[in-house]
C-alpha cells in the first residue's frame, strides 16, 4: 500500500467517486489494478467494499494523499499546494490576504517560506534551468534573461473598451458575467445530513451533477473564446476586413462552428475559401480575356490600361451631370474642378454627392458606410436611413433596440418619449421614429 500525493486539493480537478459520484477530498483511494483511466474511491464506498465491473474489492490499492512535509518538517504538501494558490489568486506581496485564504499559517510564515523556498531556493533555479536545458539544446550557458511584458488592460467597468471585451477582465482572466451566471442559486440551499433519506440524497446528488455539467459548459465556452481570440472585438473585426466582402460573409456564418473545430483549423479553412476566392476570381479575369480575344499578357496589360481609361471617361460624365444640376453654387463647382484635378493626377477621388435643400442650404453628403462595424446587420432600407441621417451603424442599432423595448414595455411609444430615450438631434430622432413606425417595427401610443 503505498502513500501518494495528489497533484491538487481542488476536488473538481480530481473525477469524482466511482461509487456515489461525489467529489473526492483528501484521504481517498486509487484502485492499483484497474485502468488505464484512474478507479477512485471515497473512503466510505471503500470500506463498504464497493465493486463495479472489473473491479474487486481485493485489489491492491493506493492511498492518495497530500498529507506529509516537502520542503520543510512544518509545511505538508496540502499546504504548499494552497500557497501557491492563495499567491496565485491575492498577487505576490498581499501576506495578510494570502495569511487569511490559507487559515493556518501567519503571514509572517508565508512570507518568509514562499520567499526561502520558491524565490530565494538555488536548487529550484538550478533544477528549472536544467530542464530548460535539456528541452532546447539551442539555449546558451547561463540563466534565462527576464524579459518584462506589457501589464494586462483593465478596463474600467461599463467603459468601451469593457464592452468590446465582452466584460473581460485580463488581470483574473475570468469575466465580469460569467454564462449561466447563477448555476450556483441552485445549489445554496443543498445540504447532506446523515439522516437524508435514499431517495433525498439521489435527488440532491443529482442536483449537484447538474451543477456540475453547467460548469463543464462554462469553461468550454470560456475555452472557446479565449482559444480563438474572441476577447478582442476590435482585433477581431480588423481581421475580418483583411478578407475580401464574399469571404468576409463566409467568416460570418461559418463563425458557428468554431466551436468544434480548434482555431488553427477554423482558420485554415477561412484561408483556403480566401485562396478559393482569389483564384475563382483569377479564372473570370482570364476568361474575361479569352472573350475579348486576347492571347498575351502583354496584350492584357494594354486592355486593362483602355479598360481604366474608359472608366474614367465615363466617371468625369457622371461628375459633370451632378455638378450641372448645381451650377449656381460656386462651391459645388470648385469641388467638381477639385476631383477633375485629382483625376488628371491618376488620384482616385472620393464620390460624394452635393444636395441642395429646398430653402438654398447645403446638406451634408451620405455617411460612407463601408467598412462600419454593424453594416452587415442592416436591410437596404436601414442602409439609406443611416447614410442620410447620418447615423453609424452601431449606434443606429443600439437607438433601434432601445425604442424597441420601450415599445414592447409601454404597447406603444410616442415621439416626445423616444426623444427622452434617445439623446440626440431632435430632427434624427424623429426621422428614426418615424422609419421604425413605418416599417412596422413599433407603434404608436
Amino acid at each position: 500500500m503505498d502513500r501518494l500525493a495528489s497533484f491538487g486539493n481542488d476536488p473538481f480537478d480530481k473525477p469524482p467517486c466511482r461509487g456515489c459520484s461525489s467529489y473526492l477530498t483528501e484521504p481517498y483511494i486509487k484502485c492499483a489494478e484497474c485502468g488505464p483511466s484512474p478507479f477512485l474511491l471515497c473512503l466510505q464506498c471503500f470500506t463498504r467494499g464497493f465493486e463495479y465491473k472489473k473491479h474487486e474489492s481485493d485489489h491492491k490499492y493506493e492511498i492518495m494523499t497530500s498529507d506529509f512535509p516537502v520542503l520543510e518538517p512544518g509545511w505538508t504538501a496540502q499546504e504548499e499546494m494552497a500557497l501557491l494558490e492563495a499567491v496565485m489568486d491575492c498577487g505576490f506581496g498581499n501576506w495578510q490576504d494570502v495569511a487569511y485564504q490559507m487559515r493556518t499559517k501567519t503571514k509572517e510564515e508565508c512570507e518568509s517560506h514562499y520567499m526561502k523556498n520558491f524565490i530565494n531556493n538555488p536548487l529550484f533555479s538550478s533544477t528549472l534551468l536544467s530542464l530548460r536545458k535539456t528541452k532546447d539544446s539551442r539555449f546558451a550557458e547561463g540563466a534565462i534573461p527576464f524579459k518584462p511584458t506589457d501589464d494586462p488592460p483593465r478596463p474600467t467597468f461599463d467603459s468601451v473598451l469593457s464592452r468590446d471585451m465582452a466584460g473581460y477582465m485580463p488581470a483574473r482572466a475570468d469575466f465580469m458575467e460569467e454564462f449561466d451566471n447563477y448555476a450556483e442559486w441552485d445549489l445554496k440551499d443543498i445540504d447532506f445530513v446523515d439522516d437524508d433519506s435514499d431517495i433525498l440524497r439521489a435527488l440532491k446528488l443529482s442536483v449537484v451533477d447538474i451543477y456540475h455539467s453547467r460548469l463543464k459548459e462554462r469553461q468550454r465556452r470560456k475555452k472557446v473564446i479565449r482559444d480563438h481570440g474572441l476577447i478582442n472585438l476590435r482585433k477581431f473585426q480588423m481581421l475580418e476586413r483583411c478578407y475580401p466582402k464574399e469571404v468576409q460573409e463566409l467568416y460570418d456564418v461559418m463563425r458557428r462552428f468554431a466551436r468544434v473545430v480548434g482555431p488553427i483549423e477554423h482558420d485554415k479553412f477561412i484561408e483556403s475559401h480566401a485562396l478559393e476566392f482569389e483564384l475563382r476570381r483569377e479564372i473570370r479575369r482570364l476568361q474575361e480575356y479569352r472573350k475579348a480575344g486576347i492571347k498575351s499578357f502583354c496584350s492584357a496589360r494594354v486592355y486593362e490600361r483602355a479598360k481604366r481609361m474608359r472608366e474614367d471617361e465615363r466617371r468625369k460624365r457622371t461628375m459633370l451631370c451632378d455638378v450641372l444640376q448645381y451650377i449656381q453654387d460656386g462651391r459645388a463647382c470648385q469641388q467638381w474642378l477639385s476631383k477633375q484635378a485629382a483625376i488628371d493626377a491618376g488620384i482616385t477621388p472620393a464620390v460624394t454627392t452635393i444636395t441642395v435643400s429646398a430653402t438654398g442650404r447645403r446638406s451634408a453628403p451620405p455617411l460612407n458606410l463601408t467598412g462600419l462595424p454593424g453594416t452587415e446587420k442592416l436591410n437596404e432600407r436601414e442602409k439609406e436611413l443611416c447614410q442620410v441621417v447620418r447615423l453609424v451603424p452601431g449606434a443606429y442599432l443600439e437607438y433601434k433596440q432601445a425604442l424597441l423595448n420601450e415599445c414592447r414595455r409601454q404597447g406603444g411609444l410616442r415621439l416626445a418619449q423616444a426623444r427622452a430615450l434617445i439623446k440626440i438631434d431632435v430632427n434624427k430622432t424623429r426621422k428614426i421614429y418615424d422609419f421604425l413606425i413605418k416599417e412596422g417595427y413599433i407603434t404608436k401610443a
